[in-house]
């Protein structure tokens, strides 16, 4: 077994491609080994500024040999077709084929051909250039006078199998064993034997290869500068990550900038000084403020300890903090009223109007839900009137990610109430996964109404105009506006009628002059999800309720994606989704939480078997008969001390679970459900539903659809798996 070492030396390669790269070179290069028949033991793979780097271990020093059989034609084949089995087989004469002997369609000729193995080196030196030129990079570029292309020009490559060089050229590079160190501390011209070789020479030419080991040495030196001065460094992992793929040899310095600049907002200098120079910023750790400090990351030691480095960079901070200054000055000049009234200027979406049009809808839409959340009214109004205002300030155009947190500072100086100015900057929450929602314990009830308005507002009106997310794409990030909806409730634990809003929020759309085509007409939904609705007829369903319908079952989708992550049954969310006007999701939570812990009780599991049982013979009875058999028996025909005790049950749990439910109280409605586990057992046990008496029967029929409506008051079972 060999070792492969690959290293790809270019000019400087982007940060934010290093990564992506690296485990692209690994995957395509073993891929295309394991196409030959070489598979490695072990591999890894490394990315610097400069270059690309491959180790594997445990290659196989020959690919295995193959035997193949080809069937050829029929003895006595025409010429034509004996001398293309000929070509294809890469035999000489028919005389060096086989004859199989087949009595019943006649013997036929077979070419027997045995392929050596290949050695790894000649493999590697086909398969390696073939990877280069199909290589995956977001941007590559050429250059010279030849077509290959690659991220950066290519300077070198080594290419070594067990210490031995495997020949190949690629952009008019040959492969060798050849690299260079550090651009500056070691930027000779150096040749390897090995892997280990090539560790230990990159080391003392100034190169640290591993990207981890960069991140650390980063991190440690900026830590133990920022501790020395007093101070705290602001911690950023992306920042870390991005300067360790800008630099080969890490060297962090500090410089200073004016403390006239801390009256702008901290947020704003570390968002610039991140954004355009890849600084990290440092606080106060008493305080918890911007210190007028800042630290930065060469790719080289100075002679003259970085004084000139430090000057450099102190200057262009210094241009880059007066824009901030300069933006913030110019946007305290005008209020957020104003602000808000130019975004009748912004198109949000040609079939949705402006961004101001926008608002409109949030304010009236935030209002309403407002007293769902315990927030003031008026307060969610006046919040969601200012929360896009910061949109067409001159901080947020330089940098789009402070949006809303710009809009909270702006308002806080003129005085708006917290609360108010809150909401403002947290109405995008949660921006994904792993953020935050707004919480109701810390107060921010207004800033739930403004983002649930926000949010509800994107999805209604996408759906209006029929632009849903596809398998392939989510364009307008719905998906993570229905993740952020289901988030803030359930968090929140909030009680909110979703139909009734998102309905009466299509109403206002279509009344702003938004066209509902995509709805209009046709009654589609009932095919779509199987739930027919006989109490309206097509005509009868109006476009706001088609749109509303719709939108639920992705929001059903969507919840189930999110209860799925935490260990919640997919099929218990259908079972309880599927019941009339549920559109509540807390409470849609509670039940599957509640029919989940009975499912888990042998009385759960034993009771959904016997309702599953007697579903499956009332169906099959129903469609045999064409009739169904809803209603309530008749209690004269109940003859039989099992079916008795069934009806008695069935009546007690009824009343039982309705009162449960009626107070929220749906451990205790399940509670009441297992109760049917004994009669229901017993029934089946010991009474015949298709009695030979035709009333016997029908009246058995109806208590097994009794069942049905009972268990029907709790959820669907028939969606539940086992």
């Amino acid at each position: 077994m060999a070792q492969l070492l690959l290293e790809l030396f270019s000019e400087e390669i982007p940060a934010r491609m290093q990564v992506r790269a690296a485990e692209d070179l690994r995957r395509l290069v073993l891929d295309a080994l394991a196409a030959e028949g070489l598979t490695t033991t072990e591999a890894h793979v490394y990315a610097t500024p400069r270059r690309l780097v491959l180790l594997a271990d445990g290659v196989p020093a020959m690919s295995p040999g193959v035997s193949e059989e080809r069937k050829g034609p029929r003895v006595g084949a025409p010429d034509q077709a004996l001398a293309g089995f000929l070509k294809a087989a890469g035999l000489a004469s028919i005389k060096d084929a086989d004859i199989v002997k087949d009595e019943k369609k006649g013997d036929y000729y077979v070419a027997r051909v045995n392929k050596p193995g290949r050695a790894a080196a000649e493999i590697l030196a086909a398969v390696v250039p073939a990877v280069l030129a199909k290589f995956p990079w977001p941007k590559s570029m050429r250059w010279g006078s030849g077509d290959a292309t690659w991220v950066r020009p290519m300077h070198s490559m080594i290419c070594l199998l067990d210490g031995a060089i495997v020949p190949f050229a690629f952009a008019g590079v040959e492969s060798g064993r050849t690299t260079r160190g550090h651009r500056f501390h070691g930027n000779e011209s150096f040749e390897v034997t090995d892997a280990a070789d090539y560790w230990k020479k990159l080391k003392s030419h100034k190169v640290m290869i591993l990207t981890s080991e960069r991140v650390e040495g980063i991190a440690k030196q900026a830590r133990a500068i920022a501790e020395d001065a007093g101070l705290e460094l602001v911690e950023d992992d992306a920042l870390l990550a991005e300067n360790a793929g800008l630099t080969e040899w890490p060297t962090v310095m500090m410089g200073t900038f004016e403390e006239s600049f801390l009256s702008v907002p901290g947020e704003c200098l570390t968002t610039a000084m991140k954004n355009h120079q890849k600084c990290f910023s440092l606080k106060d750790p008493n305080t918890g403020k911007l210190a007028n400090r800042f630290l930065l990351v060469s790719n080289l030691k100075a002679t003259d300890d970085g004084a000139a480095i430090v000057a450099g960079n102190e200057k262009v901070i210094r241009a880059r903090l007066s824009d901030a200054k300069f933006f913030w000055d110019q946007d305290l000049k005008r209020p957020l009223d104003e602000m808000a009234s130019q975004l009748a200027g912004i198109t949000f979406h040609e079939k949705l109007g402006t961004q101001k049009d926008r608002v409109e809808r949030i304010q009236e839409l935030a209002f309403q839900i407002a007293g769902a959340v315990d927030a003031v009214p008026e307060d969610a109004r006046r919040a969601a009137q200012l929360c896009k205002a910061d949109l067409v300030s001159g901080m947020v155009g330089e940098f789009p990610e402070l949006q809303g947190l710009m809009g909270r500072y702006y308002a806080e100086v003129a005085g708006t109430k917290p609360e108010i100015a809150r909401a403002i900057e947290l109405h995008y929450k949660p921006k994904g996964q792993s953020d935050t929602v707004p919480k109701e314990e810390a107060g921010d009830t207004t800033a739930i109404a403004v983002a649930l308005a926000d949010k509800l507002d994107t999805l209604v009106g996408f759906w209006a105009i029929g632009e849903k997310p596809t398998g392939s794409g989510d364009p307008y990030q719905l998906r993570r506006a229905a993740l952020g909806v289901i988030r803030i409730l359930l968090e929140n634990d909030l009680r909110l009628r979703l139909m009734p809003v998102m309905m009466k929020h299509a109403t206002k759309l279509r009344e702003a002059g938004v066209s509902f085509g995509h709805w209009d007409g046709v009654a589609r939904l009932d095919e779509e999800l199987g739930e027919p609705r006989p109490h309206k007829a097509p005509h009868e369903i109006s476009g706001e309720e088609e749109l509303a319908k719709h939108l639920l079952t992705f929001f059903a989708d969507r919840l189930k994606v999110h209860l799925r992550e935490q260990g919640a049954r997919h099929d218990l969310i259908d079972a309880v989704f599927a019941l009339p006007d549920q559109d509540d999701l807390a409470l849609i939570v509670r039940r599957v939480e509640a029919l989940g812990e009975l499912l888990g009780t042998e009385d759960g599991k034993n009771l959904l078997a016997g309702v599953k049982r007697g579903a499956n013979i009332l169906a099959i009875e129903e469609k045999k008969d064409k009739k169904t058999y809803e209603g309530e028996p008749d209690i004269k025909l109940l003859i039989e001390k099992e079916e008795l005790a069934l009806a008695a049950a069935i009546a007690a749990v009824k009343q039982d679970t309705v009162a449960a439910i009626n107070v929220e109280n749906f451990k205790g409605a399940m509670r009441a459900l297992a109760e049917l586990r004994p009669p229901v057992d017993a029934f089946f046990d010991k009474v015949t539903v298709n009695a030979p008496d035709a009333k016997l029967r029908e009246n058995r029929l109806k208590l097994l659809s009794e069942i049905r409506a009972a268990t029907l008051k709790v959820a669907d079972f028939s969606r539940i798996a086992g």
